[in-house]
């Protein structure tokens, strides 16, 4: 079975063999000591070619026709991975295959394939690609199912709020289960405050589109229960505290959470990792209208705590709060969450690397060296508990918003821990979710963050 794809693209592979074009991945010092082909190399000095980091040099046949290209690495091909995602929107329309590569071949066809990436759906014409053949010591399948969590993920993020509101987000999360036999189970509107989400319900009661919790149940009871929760604001206005113009225009993204751990769900049951799988996301729109929620409320949540609304643009901790209470329940041995949740963690380190917050020092070890291992950049920040100070309230237990804007990111962590108890390790994540300029592995926009580093730690804590 092919891995589910929200929007259906053809494969960035080929499967034509022989017929296919060379492609001589290269650097200086091949050119510089000519241990490439020899027409290749020739052509190379006579174009004056450099094997500079991501640079192509088409190489004609004797003929005049293309006969393949040299594609340059730099001098340090490992500092850029997956520098081979640029060949898949440089080379001409057509199948090729590489011929030479001091990269492993793992690494070249997944950074070929997160490079393929295109969000068309909305352009009335498109261009037709190339593809290439996946190399015989590359492991094919894992491959593809890497690109299918990932381009889940950018999908879901990049279309647009008319389009991903809550209805139709809650249709890509059945989409998704049918497509793997998960059973899903939905709670929408005042079914909420009668089943004790009262913060889902608070955040979302405003919007034309009733809030709602999806959950996902897939794998065998007495298996590692894994439990993923995710942020599905399908777009924040800010509410009463309403964002500015420029502040509002990438909001459609503030559902990244819930992307990013439906395209890590993606790849463990496509898979068919030997895990107790859970998946929850609470979704709304943070709308604003006559009944929307306030500055100055109070709010008790369904662990109990109660939370004074000190800002309505804080909202993402407070649909979480509900949502993590409501996973710890079942005391999970891994609880993930994943958000697009603050500023501060921008600010911080950058729009390519997540923050990420746990008490688990285990974890913390095991998460950072499968980030290593999966060129899939994240950064531990402290839960220092000299901040906790911040998160309380004077009419309440907790405030969702602290004064002063220090430490931005942490205090926010710091608010989610207060609903997780019972789990055995738990991590959250505090994602950006887009690539705000084109890189080699991707064409900016949406993106994926942090995925493929869990999957791989989920997958190789159960060997």
């Amino acid at each position: 079975m092919a891995p589910y794809q929200f929007i259906e693209r053809p494969t960035p592979f080929n499967t034509k063999g022989g017929s296919t074009l060379p492609i001589f991945a290269v650097t200086p010092a091949h050119i510089e000591t000519g241990t490439i082909d020899p027409i290749a190399l020739d052509w190379a000095k006579r174009a004056g070619f450099k094997a500079e980091s991501g640079s192509l040099l088409l190489i004609p046949t004797a003929e005049g026709h293309l006969g393949g290209a040299l594609f340059g690495l730099g001098t340090n091909p490992s500092e850029q991975p997956y520098i081979a995602g640029r060949l898949a929107r440089a080379l001409p329309a057509g199948d090729w295959h590489i011929e030479t590569a001091p990269l492993t071949a793992n690494r070249l066809a997944l950074g070929f394939g997160l490079g393929s990436y295109r969000f068309d759906r909305y352009k009335s014409e498109k261009s037709p690609t190339a593809t290439m053949l996946i190399p015989s010591d590359a492991d094919g399948t894992d491959i593809k199912r890497q690109l299918a969590g990932v381009f889940l993920a950018r999908d879901l993020i990049n279309t647009p709020t008319n389009d991903m509101g809550p209805d139709q987000l809650e249709a890509a999360f059945r989409g998704l289960a049918q497509h793997y036999k998960a059973e899903v189970s939905v709670i929408t509107g005042d079914a909420l405050l009668e089943q004790n989400f009262p913060l889902v319900h608070t955040v979302g009661r405003a919007s034309a589109d009733a809030p709602r919790l999806l959950e996902l149940r897939w794998g065998k009871k007495g298996h590692r229960k894994v439990t993923l929760v995710g942020k599905g604001v399908c777009f924040d206005t800010g509410g009463l505290d309403i964002k500015p113009a420029a502040s509002m225009l990438l909001m459609k993204k503030d559902m990244g959470g819930a992307a990013n751990v439906m395209g890590l769900a993606l790849m463990i049951m496509d898979a068919k990792l030997k895990v107790d799988l859970r998946v929850i996301i609470p979704v709304v729109e943070n709308a604003i209208s006559s009944n929307a929620f306030r500055p100055g409320d109070i709010y008790r949540s369904r662990k109990g705590l109660t939370v004074q609304i000190d800002n309505t643009d804080a909202e993402g901790r407070l649909i979480l709060a509900d949502a993590l209470a409501y996973a710890d329940e079942e005391e999970p041995e891994l609880l993930i969450d994943m958000a697009t949740l603050t500023g501060a963690a921008r600010v911080a380190l950058g729009p390519d690397i997540p923050p990420f917050f746990t008490d688990d020092a285990n974890l913390a070890h095991d998460l950072t060296e499968a980030s290593l291992e999966t060129d899939d950049p994240i950064w531990r920040l402290p839960l220092y508990p000299g901040y906790e100070k911040d998160i309380r309230a004077k009419f309440a237990d907790l405030t969702n918003a602290p004064a002063g804007g220090m430490a931005g990111s942490i205090t926010a962590a710091l608010f989610l821990k207060r609903f997780v108890s019972k789990t055995q390790s738990w991590a959250h994540f505090d994602i950006y979710g887009w690539a705000q300029s084109e890189r080699p592995h991707s064409p900016g926009g949406g993106e994926a963050q942090a995925i493929r580093a869990l999957f791989h730690h989920i997958r190789t804590g159960l060997r």
